[in-house]
């Protein structure tokens, strides 16, 4: 496909998307609070969501602003964070961001890539993330979700599995005031229909969009 074809199609496959899911919601439950979505978008590598919300309510009781996370006991933390994986360096990750915030920022999270990416374990998939919904600055929010359906949409090779060249390749194909519920959508559909093992090809409502649909459904024929 053309570069325009491919945007053509991602444009029709946003709009089937927002049919689809009329509320594009994150699916971090950070209570509109931009610094608790600064510590669960940390914690949500290599976790899921739901593992992080449920951790998240034991710590955001316990620790109720980012000041009171700055002076807790590491050893606290990780207690509350070892669901999550990787909780040492996770929770010092989380002790170290409020400090930052605390100390450097006055509590108020900078609109920035450069400013995000200051704080520990923040990359650019997590800063992409705090822009969109906080400033509503859309970027790409290159997760396993979006790589992987992406990529079956005709975007790119199914093969890239690249973070960094998938923003670069969606950011142009997508119009900026719907790329940050463009992800969350994302998010969704590959949790109903489009997992990673098992796509729903037959019954998804984005098959004739979708190169990997259309070449299963040719295979299919041929056989």
């Amino acid at each position: 496909m053309t570069q325009k074809q491919k945007k053509d199609r991602l444009a029709k496959i946003t709009e089937k998307l927002k049919e689809q899911y009329p509320d594009a919601l994150c699916a971090l439950e950070w209570q509109g609070e931009p610094w608790k979505l600064l510590i669960m978008g940390r914690l949500s590598a290599q976790c899921t969501d739901a593992r992080v919300n449920e951790v998240c309510r034991e710590l955001f009781a316990k620790y109720p602003t980012p000041e009171a996370i700055a002076q807790a006991d590491i050893a606290a933390l990780e207690a509350i964070i070892r669901p999550c994986g990787l909780f040492r360096v996770k929770a010092q990750n989380t002790k170290d961001a409020c400090i930052l915030l605390t100390t450097e920022y006055g509590g108020i999270l900078p609109d920035t890539m450069d400013g995000l990416l200051k704080f520990p374990g923040v990359g650019r998939k997590v800063a992409n993330l705090l822009l969109g919904d906080i400033y509503h600055k859309g970027g790409v929010v290159a997760d396993t979700h979006c790589i992987r359906i992406c990529g079956r949409f005709g975007m790119y090779p199914e093969s890239l599995k690249d973070p960094l060249k998938v923003e670069k390749l969606l950011t142009p194909l997508l119009e900026p005031d719907e790329i940050s519920d463009f992800c969350h959508r994302i998010v969704q559909f590959g949790r109903d229909t489009c997992s990673a093992r098992a796509p729903q090809c037959s019954t998804c409502p984005l098959s004739e969009l979708c190169e990997h649909a259309l070449r299963q459904n040719q295979q299919a024929i041929q056989a």
